[in-house]
């Protein structure tokens, strides 16, 4: 069946990330990070809502929008970040630093989510952490490289999970500097994720949503981009007279893709739509949880559903 057809049929919306295969993103009826894609799928009427991106993300949006039927193309699509923090060891982090207030980056599991007392994304995370009391710690988590962009932006101490991202953190600094070095006119703009090496020779660092908002804008013509690539199939499509070149791994390719987002395909997409399933089932005392810190976060940063 048509994929527009059964859309129709389904009452049913294709709500994808940046990080997505090109012809996933061209499909779909709304594009963005992860804040943005939970933020659009509550303001739509629609029975189902198809997440073509990872498993974490679908939660959070199924928690912040629990009378929808919220599907996964597939269930496998996790995230290294998010795996790297499990409930047990989180919890053991935080019974060392008794009374601190915990910031959660929202790439974790909904268990470490219900650990929390806000919820952040990298586009709000410095603007969250500028309204927590000095006299409280901070407790930030689980990417310690954001949580340092963010103490470092603020110019205060914070209490880092020692968690990483694989895919940001196996871009190579040495090499960006080569491709830095052959095309001296190119801006270098950087995801948060990333280690500090790289954040300090960026031009620019933002989510991917600021990301690409900023290469619009801005009129140098061409970038080298320190994210995972997927994200640059719309900064393409935004500014086709620009270049826009991914940003090199340890052994000098281009190829920092996340295998976690790329389970998903098209064929997985329409199957998925036609059986209904998999479904993102979430028990409702976690989800009432979960939604605490998320409804902080909304709270917090003056976000509007």
């Amino acid at each position: 069946m048509d994929l527009k057809r059964l859309k129709k049929q389904k009452d049913a919306l294709i709500i994808a990330h940046y990080y997505q295969d090109p012809e996933i993103q061209d499909v779909a009826d709304y594009i963005g990070d992860s804040l943005g894609m939970a933020l659009f799928a509550q303001k739509q009427d629609c029975l189902i809502a198809v997440i073509a991106g990872v498993r974490f993300m679908a939660e959070t949006i199924k928690v912040m929008n629990p009378d929808k039927k919220v599907l996964l193309p597939d269930l496998n699509a996790g995230c290294s970040l998010a795996d790297s923090c499990t409930p047990e060891v989180f919890e053991y982090f935080l019974q060392k630093h008794p009374g601190a207030f915990v910031m959660t980056y929202v790439n974790s599991s909904l268990k470490i989510k219900a650990m929390s007392d806000v919820i952040c994304t990298s586009s709000n995370a410095v603007k969250i952490a500028s309204q927590i009391p000095l006299d409280r710690e901070i407790i930030f988590g689980p990417d310690q490289h954001l949580g340092r962009y963010i103490s470092k932006k603020l110019g205060r101490p914070m209490t880092l999970f020692p968690g990483n991202c694989f895919v940001h953190t196996s871009f190579s600094a040495r090499e960006m500097i080569k491709l830095k070095t052959r095309y001296p006119d190119a801006e270098i703009i950087a995801h948060p994720e990333c280690e500090d090496v790289i954040l300090r020779e960026a031009h620019f660092i933002g989510s991917t949503s600021q990301l690409l908002q900023y290469t619009q804008n801005s009129p140098v013509k061409r970038f080298i981009v320190m994210t995972e690539p997927g994200i640059i199939h719309q900064m393409q499509k935004k500014s086709p007279e620009k270049e826009f070149i991914a940003g090199p791994d340890l052994e000098g390719c281009s190829c920092n893709e996340c295998p976690h987002m790329k389970l998903n395909t098209l064929d997985k997409l329409i199957r998925c739509l036609e059986e209904e399933s998999p479904e993102i089932i979430v028990d409702h005392k976690l989800g009432e949880a979960c939604l605490k810190p998320l409804n902080k976060m909304v709270e917090m940063t003056g976000t509007t559903a």
